[in-house]
């Protein structure tokens, strides 16, 4: 099996990229590098960051539970947020086209009303699974989202909506925890030491990839190869470690964006992916030592061939402050050919007998030398192909980057106090017990702003 790659040849310096890469910045980091690697191995052997054990789980219990809802289901809603519905997204439309997968999933991730309406009147709900997922059990979201599908199901399947509904959800505690042994769901974990955002490869993300008809030893199996090589402290052979550091450099000298921007739209989705896992683990207020110092690099998510026409203007001759990621895919499922039915009109006569995929990644390699031509930064994964393994390597790999990156910047990368406050206003403005001063002082402070008269 063919491994996915990693070129980094247009971040170097060069009389083009005058604020590139030199040996020397390697040279400088290479304590700190060596700092980190050790750090990240004790976290191996401690399991206190738990996706690197995720490779080697025996998921047969999930490939059967997934084997027997097929048989029942068409299907798969998931209900969840963040990392709880990002990546199972991001593996469907990975996969889809190039796997052919014959069962559909669906992923709720927000309670705007005119979503779920377009959901649920889009479904046959008979032939519907819903999965729950939510660590805590009290992610206001999703528990909103679940209590709606919760009274559709009991009226519409008074007997036997129990059926309709699956739970991942902490392994002992929780209110989820305790609803999947009261009223005997069928109920699956999401792991203590994994974060959301980093639980793509645990029951979080393998049971719908599963019941899609996505092979997940195969997912686990590129994941545990990616591992192998992340594992290497010699960072010219390790790709999230120098793909990281690149990052990082990138970001010392100024470059505050990182754009990811795949040439398929089946990776699209995985952009996606990528945005939560970069910018909620390295946006910081506060560094390991107490210091304020606002840190972390802004994700955006393009697609080509599309944004050629919309963000490269602004890629090309804006700010200079990006350091873009291409994703390239080298062997296409399914391809067309370009008929030659006007040979006469030069206009487009040269497409003649092309194949689009040869078009699609003819412009990537355009696009790619047009931004380094005008100095800006940028970098290629090409995945040989669209298939289980190479998934598994980049998720992988972006996670171990993640945690690498956060190390350098002296942050921690698994956490993500910067979110907690909006949680508690929503629940204090929404009446939970409990809350009922810090609804007070909530109000009092909208009603400030509102003094300000700022509106017309």
């Amino acid at each position: 099996m063919k491994n996915i790659s990693y070129d980094y040849g247009n971040l170097l310096r060069s009389d083009k990229i005058q604020n590139g890469i030199t040996n020397s910045d390697f040279v400088d980091l290479s304590q700190e590098v060596a700092e980190v690697h050790l750090r990240i191995q004790q976290d191996q052997q401690l399991e206190t960051v738990g996706f690197f054990s995720l490779p080697d789980r025996n998921v047969d219990h999930l490939i059967a539970a997934a084997k027997t809802l097929r048989e029942r289901f068409e299907t798969l809603v998931v209900i969840g947020i963040g990392g709880s519905a990002l990546g199972n997204k991001a593996l469907f439309s990975a996969l889809l086209n190039s796997k052919n997968l014959d069962r559909e999933v669906i992923v709720l991730d927000n309670v705007d009303p005119n979503m779920l309406h377009q959901v649920l009147s889009s479904i046959d709900l008979e032939n519907t699974l819903f999965n729950i997922i939510t660590k805590s059990g009290t992610t206001t979201e999703t528990m909103a989202l679940y209590l709606i599908i919760l009274d559709v199901l009991k009226k519409n399947f008074p007997d036997t909506y129990k059926e309709h509904v699956v739970i991942t959800t902490d392994p002992e505690k929780g209110f989820l925890r305790e609803i999947i042994r009261k009223e005997k769901y069928l109920g699956f974990e999401v792991p203590d030491n994994v974060g959301g955002r980093f639980s793509v490869l645990s029951d979080v993300g393998l049971l719908s990839s599963a019941f899609a008809g996505i092979d997940i030893k195969e997912l686990l199996r590129g994941a545990a190869a990616m591992r192998k090589r992340c594992n290497n402290d010699d960072i010219s052979k390790n790709p999230a470690y120098l793909n990281g550091l690149n990052h990082y450099i990138y970001y010392k000298k100024g470059y505050r964006v990182s754009v990811m921007m795949p040439y398929s739209n089946d990776l699209y989705d995985l952009a996606d992916w990528y945005r939560q896992l970069w910018a909620e683990s390295l946006g910081k207020k506060i560094d390991d030592d107490g210091d304020f110092v606002f840190t972390g690099q802004i994700p955006v998510k393009a697609i080509g061939a599309t944004d050629q026409h919309s963000q490269l203007q602004l890629y090309m001759e804006g700010p200079n402050d990006k350091i873009i990621t291409f994703l390239e895919v080298e062997d296409f499922d399914n391809d067309y050919v370009i008929p030659d039915l006007f040979p006469k009109i030069n206009e487009f006569a040269y497409l003649a007998n092309k194949t689009l995929s040869h078009l699609l990644n003819t412009e990537k390699i355009a696009t790619e030398l047009a931004l380094y031509e005008a100095g800006r930064p940028n970098c290629t994964i090409k995945f040989p192909a669209l298939n289980e393994y190479n998934i598994g390597e980049f998720i992988f790999m972006y996670q171990v980057q993640t945690l690498f990156t956060g190390y350098l910047m002296n942050i921690d990368p698994l956490n993500q106090p910067g979110v907690e406050d909006g949680k508690k206003n929503t629940m204090a403005l929404m009446g939970r017990e409990g809350f009922e001063q810090m609804a007070e002082q909530v109000r009092l402070k909208i009603a400030d702003k509102d003094k300000q008269g700022a509106k017309i």
